[in-house]
């Protein structure tokens, strides 16, 4: 079984601190998870085992709207 190579696009995400709230959100999700923050293209990458939906509820949870772009 391989992993599922996830992107999301995130509105409001501007700065570093976004990334890491992100990037915890995720691994709050699948500790394994191989995460990769763009704030500039305002994209979050995931290389995990997860269904993309736990991942949506995980950026809502955390205050942010994503979609899925790919995955």
């Amino acid at each position: 079984m391989e992993l599922d190579h996830l992107e999301f696009e995130v509105d409001k995400m501007t700065g570093h601190g976004d990334a890491q709230t992100l990037a915890r959100a995720i691994v709050a999700v699948d500790p394994d998870a191989k995460v990769d923050v763009d704030v500039d293209a305002r994209t979050v990458k995931v290389d995990s085992w997860m269904m993309a939906d736990e991942f949506l509820i995980a950026f809502e949870e955390a205050g942010y709207q994503a979609k899925i772009s790919k995955g």
